[in-house]
């Protein structure tokens, strides 16, 4: 489940909520009870290794093709 990122209006307290996508839209109260809060936009971190390694020898110049 996603999270998302809000602040409040009124006492400007930045809080996190896990909701459903279809939720995302959704109004959300601040941990104070306050109604008057906005969504932030956030980023999303995406890990892994995308790029594969040059190997470590091999190549035009490094396999011996060059003079």
């Amino acid at each position: 489940m996603p999270t998302y990122a809000y602040r409040c209006r009124d006492c400007t307290e930045t809080f996190e909520l896990m909701r459903p996508m279809s939720e995302s839209s959704a109004p959300a109260a601040c941990p104070e009870g306050h109604t008057d809060t906005v969504k932030l936009l956030t980023t999303v971190a995406l890990t892994g290794s995308a790029a594969t390694p040059a190997p470590a020898s091999g190549g035009c110049c490094g396999g011996g093709c060059c003079g």
